[in-house]
């Protein structure tokens, strides 16, 4: 197994909460691709003391360290002569840098001579092995001790580390390492509880092929992740495979995806595959479903249009929903789904119609129709299938569940006419 690595990201606006930090997920999958497996993510603001405190305790705990931010020009850029004061190194201007800087400068159509400030990204730690960065002004660094401990310091603009990652970072890793990977795949589930899944993969529970499970619940459903683990590449993706493959097969109707596929994208591929279209009216969940569907590269193919029909008056007049049915039973009911649902199909020429309607919350929940129910009706060519649940969680929680639902019965109806 190759060496565990430590991330420290450093930056005020990562701990303010105003970017997030979609740059250690990065160097996670792509070290995990490698086999390097992560030992801790740390986030650290621009100030020297902490970023000397948390490089200091990685490198004791696993010898090896990536840190990302706090290379630029400015003031708040402190890693370069903190880490360069840890390590013992003196600075010294590489003129190699300030000749590219002053190239780049010139070739970005600038006026006037470069900013002295941005200089600072030419000061290199003695010993230190300078990183070229073709995607931007501040290169990276590879400072290693006397011990064989190392840091690298990448920026922090997400374009210029993924390509760094990839040019630099993992040959090197993976030249140290003992070519095995660190791979998790994972089988996406909905409409099913955690406990369920359980006992419906019986004695699958824990491991498949050898490998661990692990049970990721969220709000389009369960996904069942299963991971390899210091194995050469042939062999992890044999087995994740025969492991992904073992896991559907005993979960059956729940599975509708793998790794990261989106119930949209199965439910639009479906409905191409068989040439149906489809028309979404929506209440509660107010253009959501539409959403989500047309968000989907090619979705002009299958989805026509749809009507948020949020009051009684537009569910009357633009579904045809009968004005009595919705005295007698409440805009919040079967009957008034199904007729949504047939409205809409009716006035597009759809041949799947989707009616929702519900109590999304906070306020308008009554004891028999309490926050979170929701009535679907999906209407399949003239046969109707309907779902009422309550679901739980704040609006947002409500109405994104209710649209994976009514996904996953559009999905459904159409896997059982094959």
């Amino acid at each position: 197994m190759t060496e565990s690595v430590e991330i420290i990201t450093i930056g005020d606006e990562l701990l303010l909460g105003t970017t997030v930090d979609t740059n250690a997920v990065f160097l996670a999958r792509a070290l995990g691709d490698i086999g390097v497996p992560i030992a801790r993510r740390a986030t650290v603001a621009d100030d020297a003391d902490e970023i000397t405190d948390a490089v200091r305790q990685a490198l004791h705990r696993t010898g090896g360290v990536i840190t990302t931010g706090g290379l630029g020009p400015t003031a708040d850029d402190l890693t370069r002569p903190v880490l360069a004061k840890l390590f013992g190194r003196e600075l010294r201007e590489d003129p190699s840098i300030v000749a590219a800087l002053h190239a780049l400068w010139a070739s970005r159509g600038r006026g006037g001579p470069l900013p002295p400030s941005n200089l600072q990204q030419a000061l290199v730690p003695i010993g230190a092995e300078v990183l070229e960065n073709a995607q931007g002004t501040a290169p990276g660094l590879r400072l290693t001790d006397a011990e064989g401990r190392w840091v690298i310091m990448l920026p922090g603009v997400p374009r210029e580390l993924r390509h760094m990652t990839t040019e630099h970072i993992v040959p090197w890793l993976a030249a140290r390492g003992g070519g095995t990977v660190l791979r998790s795949r994972s089988v996406r589930t909905t409409s099913i509880a955690e406990s369920a899944l359980a006992e419906k993969l019986g004695p699958l529970t824990r491991q498949v092929e050898g490998l661990p499970l692990a049970y990721l619940p969220g709000h389009d459903g369960v996904d069942i992740r299963v991971t390899a683990r210091g194995l050469e590449a042939d062999d992890a993706t044999r087995r994740l495979d025969a492991a992904v493959a073992r896991i559907q097969e005993a979960v059956g109707v729940y599975a509708y995806a793998t790794d990261g596929v989106a119930m949209a994208s199965v439910v639009l591929e479906l409905c191409a595959d068989r040439g149906e279209t489809i028309a979404v009216a929506e209440s509660c969940t107010g253009g959501l479903l539409g959403a989500r569907l047309t968000e989907v590269a090619g979705s002009s193919r299958v989805v026509l249009g749809g009507v948020i029909a949020y009051t009684n008056a537009i569910k009357e007049q633009e579904l045809g929903v009968s004005a009595d049915d919705i005295r007698e039973h409440g805009a919040v009911s079967e009957p008034v789904a199904v007729q949504m649902a047939r409205g809409v199909r009716g006035m597009t020429g759809a041949t799947i119609g989707v009616g929702i309607t519900g109590v999304a919350g906070p306020d308008g929940g009554t004891p028999d129709k309490p926050v979170g129910t929701v009535w679907i009706a999906v209407d399949v060519r003239g046969d109707v299938c309907t779902s009422r649940a309550i679901y739980i969680g704040d609006r947002g929680e409500i109405r994104h569940r209710a649209t994976q639902v009514a996904m996953d019965l559009i999905r459904r109806a159409l896997i059982t006419t094959i």
